[in-house]
């Protein structure tokens, strides 16, 4: 009697990340190894596999699938259906299908993986010291892709034909490069070269090596990568550092330092566990990390600051240039004039560049799409997103609902926008503050490539209230869609909402520098209950004038006045601290008389002006010259001292409205001053007193609402012992705190909470 073997046959449908990521290979090794049949190949959906041969394989094949998938592949949907035995002889890649509907996810741009770089650094290898090593694990992605399936013709390597040997490589399923989109090696690949500053190539042997020569004798040079151009100097050079600065127009805001590897960080930086596994993770993003021993490192480096943005090499060429040993780190800025977009075509580079960098290293793989450096910190024990770009995007953020197709266009400051489709909302990598020409273009050229990339067209478009963003006037000039207008705290309590995938009503302190009320003032220091359907205003810091508006935000000094005129009036000009003294008696005059008559003095409840005032008034800054500056280097002198000693706030009810009072604050932070209290204490108790009456006040919400879920969003919890130091309070007193981490809390992730606000409008 023989035995007849049933064959099994299923069809299998994955979305996901699941291209570009080695997963078709991986698939064809799974099967073979559980002696199957049947294929796989691309879709614009995802992949599309069919397997067949006994049931106990197939079942094997089926329970192995999602749990050993490769390490950069996610999968967000899996369908098994039964399918008719077609008696295949083997399993086949299949080349890529088209269809009706793209729902493919596209891998972000991903580190050097270990194999890569070991034969990058190995003589004995082809592709020894080549600069575009990559394999289906690590290398360029979503800033070569023109459009989808990811396939090599629909990337910036179309224009390079593979050799032989590439092509053995691609084409051979057991190989790491099989199917790597962007393959090459010296023979058939992208080159660099070194320019100088106008252009013109200079004849080296080794383009590279030269490169690590220039930067060891101090000059500046303008290298691209993966996303764009960086603007690099040797960090202990404090006179390149210097002149780097004054070419760049950047005062005192932090450059980044990259540093080859973890040990030469921690010369200059304290790193916790999860730091060091942001720094070496295939985002490989730029970390926050507080400062130690800095006596190498270039003073101009990071003035006035406690942190330092760090990040390890991500590409091979960045490997290269500390292959030397020639320094121990490298300040590696975004190649722009400050604020400008980061450049990626080599000729607009040198264009706009070229009185910066002395030299350029260029390679003549076209960016398609440009990609900040990502940058995150760790609070809370948690890595949390403070720009996301590089190694980040386009992963989507996964919602808990379906949405209709939304197009979400943010703010003006550190825009993003935000495209959903189905269960996925696609944020943009970094675009920037829209108050330049370049900016604007790359926000509008941005929208247009997240459409084309994602085939989505929007039916509802979600736009700031303010009505003087750029944002908002370019979503007023379009047609076709219905136009959503959404204010800019409830945004950003609704960005945190859908990132903790919560539905119904929540308490949100947003907290910021600016936004537009409706009220017409400039909020800023809100609570409110709210979800995505609407939103109450429970509680907010009092008003105060903005005197010249906007000139306000660069002079904390004339914060500082105006909340001294609240609560003094003219009296203040007796108060006997260094700030009064130090004041010009007829500009104060002048800008007393602005703030009485209110002639350009907005009201404002923003917490970043009370962070501004205080700051100046405790002689830390009282002029800046990048965003935050003064609360940033605020909390930076903070001293240890022991609890319970902060500063007192008053909350009083207004018409069924808490408004939290600062009046009793100043008086004490008067007092201290003309005690002499050293700043670092003031700073101190200024922190555990405003973070004492925020507790106090989601008490006497509570109370009134029964909301006992709190989201906390906004820029100014960027201060790390605000949002630790808030969040351990509420918890304390049996609040569910929720926070961010996949996006950023400021204004990069606003785009986010403008979709599902849309999304609701008309439910």
């Amino acid at each position: 009697m023989s035995l007849v073997t049933v064959l099994m046959r299923k069809a299998i449908e994955i979305a996901g990340i699941v291209q570009g990521v080695g997963f078709r290979p991986f698939i064809y090794r799974l099967a073979t190894e559980n002696h199957l049949t049947g294929f796989i190949t691309n879709t614009e959906a995802g992949v599309s596999i069919e397997v067949e041969g006994a049931t106990p394989e197939v079942e094997a094949f089926l329970a192995r699938l999602p749990k050993e998938v490769p390490p950069l592949a996610h999968i967000t949907s899996i369908a098994v259906t039964d399918w008719p035995s077609n008696h295949d002889i083997d399993f086949r890649i299949l080349p890529s299908r088209s269809g009706d509907t793209r729902r493919v996810l596209i891998s972000p741009d991903v580190a050097i993986c270990g194999d890569c770089l070991t034969e990058l650094l190995n003589p004995a290898d082809r592709r020894f010291r080549y600069p575009f090593i990559n394999c289906t694990n690590c290398g360029p992605r979503y800033t070569i892709v023109r459009d989808i399936p990811y396939d090599r013709a629909k990337t910036s390597m179309a224009a390079f034909l593979m050799c032989p040997e590439c092509q053995r490589e691609y084409d051979d399923p057991r190989n790491r490069r099989f199917h790597a989109q962007p393959n090459a090696c010296g023979i058939c690949g992208p080159h660099v070269e070194l320019w100088d500053n106008q252009g013109r190539p200079i004849e080296v042997a080794d383009p590279i090596q030269k490169t690590v020569e220039l930067l060891a004798a101090g000059e500046i040079v303008a290298i691209k990568g993966l996303g764009g151009f960086h603007l690099a100097v040797d960090a202990m050079n404090e006179a390149s550092v210097a002149r780097l600065r004054d070419r760049k127009r950047r005062v005192e805001k932090p450059f980044a330092i990259m540093a080859p590897s973890l040990a030469a960080i921690e010369n200059f930086c304290r790193l916790d566990d999860i730091s060091r596994d942001l720094l070496q993770s295939p985002a490989h993003p730029i970390v926050l990390s507080e400062k130690t021993q800095l006596e190498h490192l270039a003073p101009s480096v990071a003035p006035f600051n406690r942190y330092l943005g760090v990040f390890l090499p991500y590409t091979p060429l960045h490997h290269l240039l500390f292959a030397g040993e020639r320094y121990s780190a490298l300040v590696m800025t975004s190649g722009n004039i400050s604020e400008e977009p980061i450049a990626i075509d080599n000729a607009e580079a040198v264009e706009r560049l070229h009185a910066l960098a002395d030299y350029f290293l260029v390679h003549n793989r076209d960016i398609l799409l440009r990609a900040d450096d990502s940058v995150v910190r760790v609070a809370g024990g948690r890595a949390r997103q403070v720009r996301r770009s590089r190694g980040y995007v386009p992963a989507p953020i996964f919602l808990s609902q379906e949405l209709p197709p939304v197009l979400a266009v943010g703010g003006e400051m550190k825009n993003t926008i935000c495209l959903t489709r189905g269960r996925e909302a696609f944020l943009s990598q970094h675009i920037g503050d829209l108050e330049n020409l370049e900016s604007y273009k790359f926000f509008g050229s941005t929208v247009a490539g997240l459409q084309r990339i994602l085939e989505v067209e929007p039916k509802i478009l979600a736009y700031d209230l303010h009505p003087d963003y750029f944002s908002t006037r370019w979503a007023l000039g379009q047609v076709g869609m219905e136009r959503v207008g959404v204010q800019h705290h409830h945004a950003h309590i609704a960005s945190c909402m859908a990132e903790n995938h919560l539905d119904g009503r929540v308490m949100g302190f947003a907290l910021d520098g600016t936004g537009y009320g409706l009220d017409g003032n400039v909020w800023g220091g809100e609570v409110l209950a709210c979800d995505y359907r609407g939103f109450e205003r429970l509680a907010h810091l009092q008003y105060i004038p903005m005197p010249g508006g906007t000139a306000a935000i660069v002079e904390p000094r004339r914060m500082a006045i105006s909340y001294l005129f609240h609560h003094f009036g003219r009296e203040l000009l007796a108060l006997d601290i260094p700030f009064v003294r130090g004041l010009n008696r007829r500009r104060t005059e002048t800008l007393l008389e602005v703030i009485e008559r209110g002639v350009n003095s907005p009201l404002t409840s923003s917490t970043g002006r009370l962070f501004d005032a205080v700051a100046a008034m405790a002689g830390v800054r009282e002029q800046i010259n990048y965003e935050a500056q003064a609360a940033i280097e605020l909390e930076a002198v903070m001293e240890e001292i022991p609890q319970g000693v902060g500063y007192p706030f008053a909350i009083r009810d207004e018409e069924g409205v808490w408004i939290i009072d600062s009046r009793p604050m100043f008086l004490a932070l008067v007092r201290d001053i003309r005690a002499g209290v050293p700043i670092g204490i003031i700073s101190r108790r200024f922190h555990s007193g405003f973070v004492d009456v925020l507790a106090r006040t989601a008490e006497l919400v509570r109370e009134r609402t029964r909301l006992d879920r709190v989201c906390l969003s906004g820029g100014s919890f960027q201060n790390c012992f605000l949002s630790e130091h808030l969040q351990t309070r509420l918890e304390r007193n049996g609040f569910q705190v929720f926070t961010h981490a996949e996006v950023p809390c400021g204004d990069g992730g606003i785009s986010l909470g403008q979709a599902l606000i849309a999304a609701h409008h008309t439910d």
